[in-house]
């Protein structure tokens, strides 16, 4: 599956990224991408940074190919000139879509690629499962995101879950507060 879409850089510079289905071979591209985006230095470059509230790894290598290994699930990429720029995770479930592991190069972001990241997973969780649902679960802790989700038609659904402290694959919590609202969307027939 590719789809050719137009984004700008943060440089405001064009970019046109194509979008595939990830595959075992992904693995260290998408593990970089994903930690680079959420924790550490580098994630500082972005808005989307989890480093405040959290250290350690976001994933492992082991946890990525585990994941390209369900049935149920699809890790989506987007790529620009040979590289990979942005993912998401779409798990396919009895109630929709789930939506996850969201993923832009920190040094563009804010430049529409997200946005348009986004409106492909759901156009794929549509298509190619007939979904009508896609859910979330954002860090309660990050207003600006859930406001950024909100902003594309996603509301919270009053539920709440406790972080997983004790399990490290969810990362180091750096305070004792951290908890995950729920954000769901109705997704538009095919």
């Amino acid at each position: 599956m590719t789809t050719s879409q137009t984004s700008e850089t943060a440089a405001g510079g064009p970019l046109s990224p194509t979008y595939r289905h990830a595959v075992l071979a992904d693995v260290p591209a998408l593990v970089e991408l994903v930690n680079a985006c959420y924790r550490g230095d580098s994630s500082a470059g972005g808005w989307t940074t989890e480093a405040h509230l959290l250290d350690g790894q976001r994933v492992d290598a082991e946890g990525m190919a585990e994941l390209l290994g369900r049935t149920n699930t699809i890790v989506l990429v987007a790529e620009a000139d040979g590289l990979l720029v942005a993912c998401c995770e779409l798990q396919r479930g009895v109630n929709g879509a789930y939506f996850g592991m969201f993923s832009v190069r920190p040094a563009i972001q804010g430049g529409g690629l997200g946005r348009q990241v986004l409106a492909e997973a759901e156009r794929t969780a549509v298509k190619e499962w007939g979904c009508r649902l896609m859910r979330m679960k954002v860090l309660k802790q990050r207003p600006e995101l859930i406001a950024w989700y909100e902003r594309r038609g996603y509301t919270g659904t009053g539920k709440t879950e406790p972080f997983p402290y004790g399990d490290e694959t969810f990362g180091l919590p750096r305070r004792a507060d951290l908890a995950f609202v729920e954000l769901t969307r109705e997704l538009p027939a095919p």
